[in-house]
């Protein structure tokens, strides 16, 4: 039986990779995507999400457009790795739907799991209304590094009053942060073998070329890594990740560490084993498994 998903997300390319995996595995069901600001603007990563459920011939599955902007701070988006649409690179399809109007939490029956891969300002907003949701696997914040500033993962350092509603809400929560998501590199070699394969496998080969300019450029990897995808794959294969249960506490006032995600791997102190946090990962299983479920796809 598929586990029944909901993903909440700013594409963004990695997040595009990360619909297209969950359309292609059997093992999850899509019920809806709710987009927010982040990678871009709310209506562009609205736009996004329903040209890449076009591309995966599913305009079908419903998408909600989600906050405009944080909690309490102005938005800073991230069009420096993402271009002016958020999904520079490929020419996508334009979509056949609309937004809906629907309430995303009547999607979130017992045994759904929320896959977020943004800011977590919506997340935060259905803790705040008291909806109940039974799990939450979030690609977000890191134990030792950071990509938006030295301290601070993007999607914590957006909006990090949402996180720490979040990680104080006693929700079962797994994070994904970029400890894991850098050790698994999607390189040319592996665009171009999906770049053979069909239209979905060839805009993934687009946007990763797109995506891994920065990364060249930045960090100098041979490749990008595709960090929403690797929460989806998470759920996918919960094998693919080494976690540990430990506290997290988000940082939301300092000079130098605003957005951190400061995780007490080793129980240093006494603080509430509030989440699991990605410690390692089979990358060659996860990079194998993008290939082989992106292939699939018609």
């Amino acid at each position: 039986m598929s586990i029944p998903i909901v993903i909440d997300c700013d594409p963004g390319h990695d997040d595009a990779i990360a619909i297209l995996l969950a359309l292609a595995s059997p093992e999850v069901e899509l019920r809806g995507i709710v987009t927010v600001a982040g990678n871009q603007t709310v209506d562009k990563t609205t736009r996004n999400a329903l040209k890449v459920l076009e591309l995966g011939g599913r305009a079908d599955i419903p998408v909600v457009r989600g906050a405009a902007a944080p909690l309490r701070r102005p938005l800073r988006t991230a069009a420096h790795v993402h271009g002016e649409s958020g999904l520079d690179g490929p020419d996508l399809p334009e979509p056949s739907a609309m937004p809906s109007d629907a309430d995303p939490a009547d999607w979130l029956e017992p045994g759904v799991v929320l896959v977020a891969t943004g800011p977590l300002t919506n997340v935060a907003r259905l803790v705040q209304r008291g909806v109940r949701i039974d799990r939450i696997v979030w690609m977000g914040g890191a134990i030792a590094e950071g990509n938006i500033t030295p301290a601070a993962e993007f999607n914590a350092f957006v909006d990090p009053e949402a996180a720490a509603a979040v990680f104080g809400s006693g929700i079962d929560l797994t994070m994904v942060g970029l400890d894991v998501t850098h050790k698994a590199l999607f390189t040319r070699a592996h665009a171009d073998r999906l770049r053979r394969t069909g239209r979905a496998g060839r805009v993934v080969a687009e946007l990763s070329d797109f995506f891994q300019h920065f990364h060249e450029e930045r960090y100098g990897f041979d490749g990008s890594p595709i960090h929403d995808a690797m929460a989806v794959a998470h759920v996918i294969d919960p094998s693919l990740l080494e976690t540990v249960h430990c506290n997290v506490e988000i940082e939301t006032a300092s000079r130098f560490c605003d957005g951190r995600t400061v995780v007490d791997r080793w129980h240093a102190t006494s603080g509430t084993r509030n989440a699991h946090v990605g410690v390692d990962v089979d990358a060659a299983r996860f990079l194998d498994l993008l290939h082989e479920r992106i292939a699939t796809l018609p």
